[in-house]
């Protein structure tokens, strides 16, 4: 075989290697409302894999957390607190409201940053009213890009929300979840909706899962997740799943 020979067949080797590579089945997995319990945290920070910790401001352990999760690794994002349709319990810190003015989003949303230590992306915690109002959404997003570097995460609790297509609008780095893992923690649940995230990145090539600190939650992720590469599916960073300009 001659150089070129061999140069060519090395460049052909690459080439299905990287395709392969491409065809693989990926998922992402963000574990949402952490910043509260420091033992359930450190554990979902502690999950096998580039799972992504969302810590929500304000919260006595936001900064330890993020803190222990950019050492591991792991990828930080500001879980920012949106009004919800049907929450009516006492506002969590950094809450964002219908009648928040825009110099009032602004101010919570850095305060909100400041308070979440190493964060390289933000997504949304309840949000089912606010995400399906476009004005309040293209605030949102000129903080995010304002802040600079950051992508967003629509958690995606109402099919009318408007997130996603304001971010594409606005230029900002965006994607939506697809299952969520624990609407019903019960163990059985969890398995039924982390099988069905498997079934979307099989189908369409990727898949994107939210889940909480609960204790069955994470007693299965902590099984689950050594098990993927067997089954031909990769666990990933969640950046690597986001279209970026």
């Amino acid at each position: 075989m001659t150089f070129a020979q061999f140069r060519a067949a090395a460049i052909l080797l690459l080439l299905a290697s990287q395709s392969f590579a491409q065809s693989v089945p990926r998922i992402a997995i963000i574990i949402d409302d952490l910043g509260y319990q420091m033992a359930a945290g450190h554990r979902a920070v502690a999950l096998p894999g580039p799972v992504v910790c969302a810590i929500l401001p304000g919260t006595p352990r936001a900064a330890q957390l993020a803190q222990a999760a950019w050492e591991r690794g792991k990828e930080v994002l500001l879980h920012l607190p949106l009004q919800s349709v049907d929450h009516h319990g006492a506002a969590e810190p950094g809450s964002i409201t219908l009648d928040t003015t825009r110099e009032g989003f602004a101010q919570t949303f850095t305060i909100a940053m400041e308070s979440v230590p190493f964060a390289v992306g933000v997504n949304s915690h309840r949000g089912s009213l606010l995400t399906q109002h476009p004005g309040h959404m293209s605030w949102l997003m000129e903080e995010i890009l304002r802040a600079g570097g950051l992508y967003f995460v629509d958690s995606y609790t109402t099919h009318r929300s408007v997130a996603l297509q304001i971010a594409s609008e606005r230029g900002v780095p965006a994607i939506k979840r697809d299952v969520f893992l624990d609407s019903d923690p019960a163990p059985e649940k969890v398995a039924q909706e982390f099988e069905r995230l498997k079934a979307l990145a099989r189908e369409r090539g990727l898949a994107v899962g939210i889940g909480h600190p609960y204790p069955e939650t994470l007693a299965f992720l902590e099984r689950a997740i050594p098990s993927l590469v067997e089954e031909g599916i990769q666990l990933v960073p969640l950046r690597e799943l986001i279209d970026f300009p």
